[in-house]
């Protein structure tokens, strides 16, 4: 189910039924849809004749719109009367707390549709239209100067709503929008909750994987759940962490629940905070601070002092690059980056023995990366320890084979057989590593921790050129290291 366009993904679909190509809505014509998830389906709408053209022409309005349809009929009534509450917040924050950091909303109607019983007389929210959201983007990668501007724009939209009484409840990279010039959009009010002094109430909804761990023990009253803007700051460390892990959650876990009862072990101070590795050290204390276990450790750390610190820090960067006209709507432009992956590889011990049969077969080639051109502007190379996160291998001193490790030829392609060069590793070896690559391909371990990030080392014998890599995973050290020069090509089989 594809979520676009400020849908929200909390309470599942209800409906399937599409709206044909030029149903008439309002002023607008119905072109294609482009998104559907929770209690919505959005379409692409243009202005269906030249007189609405004028008049829309006339108000500053856009050619071309989102028309985010939120169907009633057919719910039950509790149901019916939480999608009608959704959109009565969606307008009034279109209304009233205005701002170019939220996604702008043009108008409000009731949905004509007498041929389409399951759609007539649903909600219908005009709003100016995204070409994606923070979501593509993070499958494609950022900088971190691209990464900066995008956190700073949802700081300024954060800043803005918690400025005026409100709390976002349910912001995550698929509610941030990206405009076709690159601006930066929160969308998706339909859980935002109004603020009654220090607090709010809302219905017990929510995505999963951007609760704080409050939220996981909250009591239901008659009102619902208290809402603070303490809330949103904490899922603004998930975004953060995203950000600059590719997408990556950061709590362990197989499903969101599951991901949710580490936040838990972790709010109880019986697991630590472990970030991704890589994230620049400035991002990742922010993280931290917005990632406090309880509301009155985060309570100091407001969207507008959050937004104060970011400004300072960027201050002393160098200014990014213009960005390039997105390609076509609904998907950003896309960045120059190796072939989709395939989901992140897992290794096991079924995975090693099969690397070992290979590398004893000689069938893996034994060409390694070579740079010693480049060697002489690169720092000294800094020793790293490899980590077996097996516990069995971590007390073995005979080197069983069943517990070596892999040094990968290519960091950019999956870390697999045929992408392994014959010199093993094992727990406690020591390597010199002269580099890292923070966007490399990503990296499951045996405890379920995930990452992007490579070492590029000095393989042992005697070839000094002679380099292969490791992945981040299989080390717990962090040194301090330049970045790899991007790998053109490599020369394996």
């Amino acid at each position: 189910m594809t979520r676009v366009q400020g849908l929200g993904a909390s309470w599942g679909s209800s409906h399937t039924e599409l709206l044909p190509r030029g149903h008439r809505v309002g002023d607008w014509a119905v072109t294609e849809p482009i998104g559907a998830g929770g209690w919505a389906t959005v379409y692409a709408g243009r202005l269906a004749d030249e007189r609405a053209a004028r008049v829309a022409a006339g108000r500053g309005e856009p050619p071309e719109v989102a028309l985010k349809i939120m169907p009633t009929s057919g719910l039950a009534p509790r149901q019916a009367r939480n999608v009608a509450e959704a959109a009565r917040r969606e307008v009034e924050i279109g209304v009233r707390a205005g701002h170019p950091r939220l996604v702008r909303l043009l108008d409000s109607t009731v949905l004509t549709a007498p041929d389409h019983p399951a759609l007539d007389g649903a909600v219908v929210l005009v709003m100016e239209r995204a070409t994606g959201s923070l979501r593509d983007l993070l499958d494609s990668g950022v900088t971190e100067a691209e990464g900066g501007r995008l956190i700073t724009g949802i700081c300024e939209g954060l800043a803005h709503l918690h400025r005026v009484g409100w709390v976002h409840a349910d912001l995550k990279p698929e509610n941030v929008l990206i405009g076709e010039d690159g601006s930066v959009k929160l969308s998706d009010f339909g859980l935002a909750t109004e603020l009654t002094g220090t607090h709010g109430y809302a219905p017990p909804m929510g995505t999963l994987d951007y609760l704080p761990p409050e939220r996981w023990k909250a009591r239901l009253g008659e009102q619902g759940v208290e809402i603070r803007p303490s809330a949103d700051i904490w899922a603004l460390g998930i975004v953060i962490h995203e950000v600059f892990a590719a997408g990556a959650p950061l709590f362990p876990g197989a499903t969101p629940v599951a991901r949710g009862a580490a936040v838990q072990e972790y709010a109880a101070g019986r697991a630590p905070l472990r970030m991704a590795h890589g994230i620049p050290e400035f991002w990742r204390a922010l993280a931290a601070d917005c990632l406090a276990p309880t509301h009155a450790a985060r309570a100091a750390h407001t969207a507008e002092s959050l937004l104060e610190r970011i400004t300072a820090h960027r201050a002393g960067e160098p200014r990014p690059a213009r960005r390039n006209r997105p390609a076509r709507r609904n998907r950003p432009a896309r960045r120059n980056r190796p072939a989709r992956r395939n989901r992140p590889a897992r290794l096991g011990r079924t995975t090693r023995a099969v690397l070992l049969a290979v590398a004893a077969c000689g069938a893996v080639s034994s060409a390694v990366w070579s740079y010693a051109a480049r060697e002489a502007a690169e720092e000294a190379p800094r020793r790293i320890r490899v980590f077996n996160a097996e516990r069995a291998c971590q007390d073995r001193t005979d080197r069983d084979p069943q517990c070596s490790l892999g040094l990968a030829v290519d960091p950019m392609r999956p870390y697999t057989a045929g992408n392994v060069v014959p010199i093993r590793v094992w727990h406690a070896d020591v390597l010199d590593a002269d580099c890292q690559l923070l966007r490399g391909e990503a990296v499951i371990d045996e405890s379920d921790l995930q990452s992007t990030h490579w070492f590029r080392v000095r393989l042992p014998g005697p070839d000094p050129d002679a380099r292969a890599w490791l992945p981040a995973v299989r080390t717990k050290d962090r040194p301090e290291l330049p970045s790899c020069p991007a790998p053109a090509e490599s020369e394996g089989p």
